[in-house]
């Protein structure tokens, strides 16, 4: 039985559960007065427990007071057992209200376009699906841009679905990272270190045991591993800093991939021809042949055959039967690739502009030579030679009239006509410009040296006549050691032509070169035999044969400008001899069948060659016995070659009428090679017996140019 106590317990928890209480009206004057009580309160707890002192006992009556005045401050409840369960304070907020609080997508970090042709996106705690946010057009956006104070501090969440706004933590939070700051504004990234060991150094060791002495000796063992480690280094096994193969992120399940090194010679087979129109089960009516065309196709030979088939027509892919010549065009296939040699040709995809080289405008190489200026008329037939005077005033002519001419260079006037009335094989200036002399190659192996009659002074007459003719007081008279015989002029001839030497040759002389120094001039017979060159001391009047005996036909000959060298050119060959030590100094082979023309540089080291199979070679004498260039831009034979003594110019005068004028630089630099560029071709003397311009000469001081043609025309190119 239960005792009356427990009874009456058991009608207080039935009346309190029928009656809650009912909770008090709340006012802002109750509020304060509970706040003073409460304050008075904890004074009073204050002080009892400052009252007590250890060693007091407490009575249970005491106790009992205590949790009587608890119950009566504390709503309360009693369990089974009786215990007392306090309920918590409720808060007038909404931070405690379960219906508000936000459904979280639990999907965890997972690609949110798996989710993008599904109704939801996600799953919340309790496995039920989270369905998509409604989503507006972008005039919705727009609007709610507008619209919303919020919308500058918002951002989209793609695992939500829908745009959060950001609060002051996080706003702050961004903002640092954009500064390049720390995110957590409490961090001190200056904090002092905190030494987990000490610094400083201990006075007293903790052991006093000297270090042995393997710390300081290098380890043999650690040396094997590290020389074990380069060995396999140098061998490849190890390849540092080796990069990383990337795998592929798909695998083809059909085929295989992976590339094969092919062999160095694999070609390809080539690749079938694709069907045409007519190989159609239903091709279009125009490709059906008529009876005639099919009784053709069937009379021919099966080789003959355009096609190997017949067009045809059928209902449905259905009725289409098997190809008859399939095995036939397989196994001939198989014999194409199997027997028909293949050759891999390698096609250079090159810019053939590149491979032109980048040469200078010719406008920014002048001046040089471009139009005529003068025409020197007088000649009646072709003019073989000419020569410029040094000092640039008087010019001669010579041709097959078998007249000898002076001009005045800046009037083209004739000043004087010499009647030889034999052919003018050459003519040439000597080179001292206190000396007016020339000589003259007439007929049959005459050569004069004349003095022209007018336009000088008595002292240059007197200077020019004591030059040529003081020599026969030294000549020698024996004539084995004398080659050559010089002989005076009738005093007739000297005082009315000017006549002051005669030399006869035993063959017609077809070239005179006088040395720098206008003392010695060498002449050509290319069909004397034995003795086709000579050399002529002027003040002596003594005349030798340099070489016994000469491989070939000599064409021309030319001293050097500056060195004590002598050029010889036969019909291929160039050989250079050097007159001090009487040796060959070198052989030049141009590669060309006849050789026409030779002139070497002003600073002799390049000498060009003309020929007459139309090429024009350049030389580099410290370079090879090769040509450095080989041009090629006339149509007919290389008469003459020339370079100028003080610009950078050189040209080359052709049967086929034209001049063609380049600009050659020769640098200091050895290592930079000589600069060529063609600037001008001047055309104006006409063609006859397919002979153009025989004979050029540039000027002495001017870049201008005199040349002389079959036409009997003289003209000057400024």
């Amino acid at each position: 039985m239960e005792s009356d106590d427990e009874l009456s317990e058991s009608e207080q928890d039935a009346d309190s559960d029928d009656n809650p209480a009912e909770f008090p009206e709340l006012t802002a004057n109750s509020e304060e007065e509970s706040d003073e009580e409460g304050s008075v309160d904890e004074e009073d707890s204050d002080e009892e427990i400052n009252d007590y002192l250890a060693g007091d006992s407490l009575d249970e009556a005491d106790l009992d007071e205590d949790d009587d005045e608890l119950l009566k401050s504390n709503p309360y409840k009693r369990d089974a057992h009786g215990h007392i369960d306090i309920l918590p304070e409720i808060e007038a907020n909404y931070d405690s209200d379960s219906s508000t609080e936000e459904i979280e997508n639990t999907v965890g970090k997972i690609p949110m376009e798996w989710y993008d042709d599904l109704p939801h996106i996600g799953y919340d705690i309790d496995g039920k699906k989270i369905l998509k946010p409604a989503t507006g057009d972008e005039l919705d956006k727009f609007l709610d841009t507008i619209e919303d104070p919020d919308s500058w501090k918002s951002a989209y969440s793609a695992k939500d679905g829908k745009s959060i706004v950001l609060n002051d933590d996080e706003l702050d939070i961004i903002q640092r990272l954009q500064e390049g700051q720390i995110p957590d504004a409490g961090y001190n990234p200056y904090e002092p270190t905190v030494e987990f060991f000490t610094s400083k150094t201990e006075t007293m060791p903790l052991s006093a045991r000297p270090e042995p002495k393997r710390r300081f000796i290098p380890s043999k063992w650690e040396a094997k591993k590290i020389m074990k480690i380069v060995h396999a280094i140098r061998l490849g096994r190890i390849v540092p800093r080796k990069p990383k193969k990337e795998k592929a992120q798909f695998y083809n399940l059909w085929t295989d991939d992976t590339p094969k090194e092919e062999h160095v010679m694999h070609i390809a087979a080539p690749k079938m021809k694709l069907p045409e129109h007519d190989e159609s089960y239903n091709p279009p009516e125009e490709y059906l042949p008529d009876e005639k065309e099919t009784q053709e196709w069937l009379d021919q030979e099966p080789r003959d055959r355009s096609k190997n088939y017949l067009p045809k027509k059928f209902k449905s892919l259905r009725q289409v039967p098997a190809y008859g010549e399939f095995i036939q065009e397989r196994f001939q296939r198989c014999l194409d690739l199997y027997l028909a040699p293949r050759v891999k040709k390698n096609r250079l995809n090159i810019d053939p502009e590149s491979l032109v080289p980048k040469l200078p405008s010719p406008k920014d190489l002048r001046p040089f030579p471009t139009t005529t200026s003068l025409s020197y008329d007088g000649h009646s037939g072709r003019i073989r030679s000419l020569s410029v005077h040094p000092d640039g005033l008087l010019m001669i002519s010579g041709g097959d009239d078998g007249t000898v001419r002076l001009w005045e260079v800046t009037t083209a006037r004739c000043l004087f006509t010499w009647q030889l009335h034999q052919t003018i094989h050459a003519v040439a200036w000597n080179p001292n410009p206190n000396v007016y002399l020339f000589a003259v190659s007439v007929g049959d192996g005459l050569v004069l040296l004349i003095v022209p009659p007018c336009l000088r002074s008595e002292d240059q007459a007197m200077a020019a006549d004591q030059f040529a003719c003081d020599g026969f007081a030294h000549a020698i008279q024996d004539e084995e050691k004398n080659a050559m015989v010089w002989s005076k002029p009738t005093s007739e001839e000297a005082t009315k032509y000017g006549f002051k030497v005669r030399l006869q040759h035993k063959q017609s002389v077809k070239q005179i070169v006088w040395h720098r120094k206008g003392d010695y001039f060498a002449t050509v017979c290319p069909d004397a035999g034995s003795v086709p060159l000579l050399i002529h001391q002027t003040t002596r009047h003594q005349s030798q044969t340099p070489f016994r005996r000469l491989k070939g036909t000599v064409q021309k000959v030319i001293f050097h400008p500056v060195k004590p060298t002598f050029f010889v050119a036969t019909q291929r060959f160039v050989r250079v001899y050097d007159l001090m030590q009487q040796q060959l100094i070198k052989t030049l082979a141009p590669g060309v069948r006849w050789i026409s023309s030779i002139d070497v540089h002003p600073g002799g080291d390049n000498v060009i060659i003309g020929s007459y199979d139309k090429r024009v070679c350049w030389f580099d004498m410290d370079l090879s016995s090769q040509p450095y260039k080989s041009l090629r831009f006339h149509g007919k034979a290389v008469r003459q070659v020339t370079y100028h003594k003080r610009y950078p110019l050189f040209a080359s005068a052709s049967d086929d009428g034209s001049i063609q004028v380049f600009h050659g630089m020769v640098y200091n630099d050895l290592l930079q090679n000589p600069l060529i560029v063609p600037v001008k071709i001047l055309r104006g003397h006409q063609i006859q017996d397919n002979l153009g311009v025989l004979d050029i000469m540039f000027h002495p001081t001017q870049p201008w140019i005199f040349s002389s043609g079959a036409d009997g025309s003289i003209r000057l190119w400024t």
